[in-house]
């Protein structure tokens, strides 16, 4: 168990969302039903919202957030509200806002009110044109040209003040480009290889916003909760980086994984068209180094691009055929 002195009453904020839904899954399963508290600014109509407790909370509110702290007597809180990359461009100063003030309003609650363990997610998007594309190391050049990736940056600094200065346990990831089959696209940079995947088995096309050979770090969602619960579950004393950890498993183009689906689909077509996004992508490296989240709390992913591939489609195929019953 995390906490050996009593069950954990763990809050995850931001629960509907990509991770969230998977997440609030995994850790029902593990630490039971009515210990893992779910919630978002919204109702949501997934497994989330059905297999337990649901609270409604905009992370901004920090009277209602201090309130269920206190109400369920949390002693984790898994912060995953924030607004996306490409999103975020869109609209800079209210995603900076959510995504800063946000973090913030969950560390101040956290340090007043005696939880004993944070989870934040930074990203990929911490680097920026300057710093190396390949192996992208764990500590490096980092130059953000994105209002998300500016205050993923700010959040790692601010995470590694409160633990320096207040004693906070607080445990990061920079995620990569993640891929999931449970909940939609949320308005992230690499969400083509999300929906690809629903494009090949309803359509047998899918027309790519970034070129043919843009390498991006990416992670199918199995091996992001492994690593997730992993790091929080590891002895305190094996954590050496309390700003954010690197963690890889699998860098593929979108041409790549277009082979990877003919495989099963033969007929599958692509065609790319670059947006606005494409841009964004060019300043991400193409892997990542993260030979110190392996040494520090032994990391290791089990999904390579094809065993995905096969997995995203026997698994969408279900929930199609389910939507046409």
């Amino acid at each position: 168990m995390i906490n050996s002195r009593k069950v954990d009453k763990i809050l995850i904020i931001g629960a509907g969302g990509q991770i969230g839904t998977d997440l609030c899954v995994e850790l029902r399963k593990k630490y039971g039903q009515n210990n893992v508290i779910a919630s978002d600014i919204r109702p949501v109509n997934t497994p989330v919202h059905q297999s337990g407790i649901f609270e409604i909370l905009d992370v901004l509110d920090i009277v209602r957030l201090t309130q269920i702290v206190q109400k369920y007597e949390i002693s984790q809180i898994f912060h995953l509200a924030a607004i996306l990359s490409a999103t975020g461009e869109k609209i800079p100063v209210k995603a900076w806002n959510i995504n800063m003030t946000g973090l913030i309003n969950v560390l101040d609650v956290a340090k007043n009110n005696g939880v004993n363990k944070i989870f934040w997610p930074s990203s990929i998007a911490v680097f920026g044109p300057s710093t190396p594309l390949d192996n992208t190391p764990q500590t490096t050049i980092m130059d953000p040209n994105t209002i998300y990736g500016i205050s993923k940056l700010a959040g790692e600094r601010w995470v590694e003040y409160y633990f320096q200065k207040d004693g906070l346990d607080i445990r990061s990831i920079r995620y990569p480009g993640l891929i999931s089959y449970q909940a939609e696209p949320g308005g992230g940079t690499t969400d083509y290889a999300v929906e690809i995947y629903y494009h090949a088995l309803k359509y047998g096309h899918y027309e790519c916003y970034l070129s043919k050979d843009t390498a991006l770090p990416m992670m199918y969602m199995p091996d992001a909760i492994k690593a997730t619960i992993q790091l929080m579950e590891a002895p305190i004393e094996s954590i050496d980086i309390r700003s954010s950890y690197n963690v890889g498993a699998i860098s593929f183009t979108p041409e790549q994984i277009a082979q990877s689906i003919q495989k099963y689909i033969p007929n599958f077509k692509i065609t790319y068209k670059s947006d606005f996004r494409q841009a964004l992508a060019d300043s991400w490296p193409n892997s990542v180094d993260d030979s110190k989240a392996r040494a520090d709390w032994d990391w290791s992913h089990d999904y390579d691009l094809d065993k995905m591939t096969k997995d995203m489609l026997d698994n969408i195929k279900v929930k199609i055929e389910a939507e046409l019953v």
